[in-house]
This record gives structure tokens, C-alpha cells and sequence, in this order.
């Protein structure tokens, strides 16, 4: 019973080291970035009266909206008010219309959580088989045929992907509605429906890049002393590459893994345009255009949560598969 106890505490230890140093780096990560973010309001120089009032409004109706908003108060006075509703998940109220941020945000950012998600899932269960497959039958006509392909997809933007699969599967084959949202609580088939397209649009990139990182580790894996050990030991090559080759193979895809997430979630911008959803990167491009620096402020947030979020999941399972990561190297 003492070597279970043993392992167990020594995995939970593993994982309580990885929160408390990604806690360390977020807190003053957070702190920075959300003075600097809030800071964009006086930088900028724009003002909720100009929004409402227009270019023209007199000075005695742009302070009297001002004040209506707090901003005649000092800086770092609206700052800790700010800073104290983010941290009540309240991430102020828009200057156009006068609505709630964090509602609008968590109605856009389902959409594209959605569409980030499958996309991510898509790209690194076909990132995983084709650059496996390059590695097992590497310098091998079909190495050369997944190297070939992966490059070809990575260089095709997502837009045109887009513009592609829409136009062959929704428009010309019907298999797939060309436009619209529906969410997954109306029903998980019309769900994936209206999220296929877009998250194909953009799993190319993550095919791409998972395939031929784990290509290259999985090769690098195979030339090292540990897997020549095995060979010699009689162990099969189906135990040498997944007990061996693989965990230390996955290391550095993961990693690479650990900012596609929210890059996937920005840059569901381009295929929301093209299939009509109104999703986070359209709502964060519409409050950039309009002025509304609340909404922009309350998107640099979120986006932050979801990069240090996202890399805090990623580093517990380095920590957890790696061997290298085990050992704490």
C-alpha cells in the first residue's frame, strides 16, 4: 500500500507544483495587463459623449456625460472600481448601448468556444494520425505525401477555406447550413451542423502544425539511447513507441498547443463573417470599429483568462504524460 500512497502523492504534488507556479506568473501577469488594458480608455482619447453625442457636442455636454460615466473621477480611483467588478465577473457596461458586457461576451463567446473547440479537437486528431503516420514510414512515399499536404494546408487562409467549403457543401451539396447559430441546448445535431464548416475553416493551421511537430519529435524520440535500450531488451515496436517514443514524442506538441486555443477564438473573426455568426471576434472587431473601448477592454480580459487558462490545462497535462516533465526537467 506504501508505493501507491507514494505514487499518488507524488503525481499530486506534480500537479499542485504546476498550479502554484502558474498562479504565481498569472497574478502579476493579470495585474499588468489589466492596468495597461484599462489604461487604452485615456490613451485612446475617446469618450462615451463623442459616441453619443457626436464630434460636434459642446464641452459642457461632454463632461456632463462623462461624469454620468465616472470618467471625471481619478484614474486609478476608476481603475480599482473596475478592477474590483472584474473580479465579480463584471466587466462594465457598453458605451453604445448601454448593455452589459460580460452578457454580450458570453453570448459571442459560446459561439466561438464552440467553433475553437471542434476546430482544436479536428486538428489534433488529424494532426496526430497524419504526423504519426509520417514518422512510423518516414523517408517513405507517404512521408513525403503528409509533409506535402501539411504544407499545402498551411498556407491556404482561412477565409478561402471557408469561402470553399461553404460554397461545395452548403451551397452546392445542401449538407450543411451556409449560415446562422444554433446552440448546442436546441438540440446537438443542429449544433454541429452550424459549427462543422467554420471549425474546419479553421483546423487547417492546427493539422498543420500538430503533424509536423510530432512528426519531428516522434524522429527525434527514435534516434535517442532509450529507444535503442528497449530494441535490445526484445520489447515489440508497438510497447517501444507507446511506452517510449510517444510520451516523450508529445511533449513538445503540446506545448505548442498551448496558445491555439485562443488564437482559434480570435480568429474565428474570419470564418463568423463568412457564415453569418455572431460570435466573440465579431463582437470584439465591432467594438474596435465603433469606439466602444468598455467592450474592448472587456474583450483583452477574457482573452487573457482564456490564454492563461488554456496554458495552465495544457502545462498539468505535460506534467501528467512527459516523462521530462515528471522528472521536473
Amino acid at each position: 500500500m506504501s508505493a501507491p500512497r507514494s505514487r499518488t502523492r507524488h503525481a499530486l504534488g506534480r500537479v499542485l507544483a504546476v498550479i502554484g507556479r502558474s498562479v504565481a506568473l498569472f497574478v502579476p501577469v493579470f495585474l499588468v495587463a489589466t492596468f495597461v488594458t484599462f489604461a487604452l480608455r485615456s490613451l485612446s482619447g475617446l469618450s462615451p459623449a463623442r459616441i453619443q453625442l457626436g464630434e460636434e457636442a459642446t464641452p459642457e455636454a461632454v463632461a456632463r456625460v462623462e461624469a454620468e460615466w465616472g470618467l471625471d473621477r481619478p484614474f486609478l480611483v476608476q481603475y480599482g472600481d473596475w478592477f474590483k467588478g472584474i473580479l465579480h465577473g463584471d466587466l462594465g457596461t457598453s458605451w453604445t448601448n448601454g448593455a452589459d458586457i460580460s452578457t454580450l461576451i458570453g453570448v459571442g463567446l459560446g459561439v466561438s468556444l464552440s467553433i475553437a473547440t471542434f476546430a482544436l479537437l479536428i486538428g489534433v486528431v488529424v494532426g496526430f494520425v497524419l504526423g504519426t503516420l509520417a514518422a512510423l514510414r518516414r523517408t517513405t512515399w507517404i512521408d513525403r505525401t503528409v509533409t506535402g499536404f501539411v504544407t499545402v494546408i498551411s498556407v491556404m487562409p482561412a477565409f478561402v477555406v471557408g469561402i470553399v467549403l461553404g460554397t461545395v457543401f452548403a451551397v452546392g451539396l445542401h449538407l450543411f447550413p451556409s449560415a446562422g447559430y444554433v446552440p448546442a441546448a436546441q438540440g446537438v445535431g443542429p449544433w454541429l451542423a452550424h459549427i462543422t464548416l467554420p471549425a474546419l475553416a479553421l483546423s487547417f493551421d492546427v493539422i498543420a502544425d500538430v503533424a509536423r511537430q510530432l512528426r519531428s519529435s516522434l524522429i527525434a524520440a527514435y534516434s535517442e539511447n532509450y529507444v535503442t535500450g528497449a530494441v535490445v531488451r526484445g520489447l515489440s515496436p508497438r510497447r517501444i513507441f507507446f511506452g517510449h517514443v510517444l510520451r516523450n514524442g508529445l511533449g513538445p506538441t503540446l506545448a505548442t498547443l498551448g496558445l491555439k486555443f485562443p488564437a482559434l477564438v480570435g480568429a474565428s473573426v474570419v470564418t463568423e463573417w463568412i457564415f453569418g455568426l455572431q460570435g466573440f471576434g465579431r463582437f470584439a472587431n465591432d467594438a474596435a470599429q465603433s469606439g466602444d473601448v468598455p467592450a474592448v477592454q472587456g474583450v483583452l480580459v477574457v482573452s487573457i483568462v482564456l490564454v492563461v487558462t488554456f496554458n495552465l490545462l495544457v502545462n498539468l497535462v505535460l506534467a501528467r504524460v512527459t516523462p521530462a516533465s515528471q522528472r521536473g526537467v
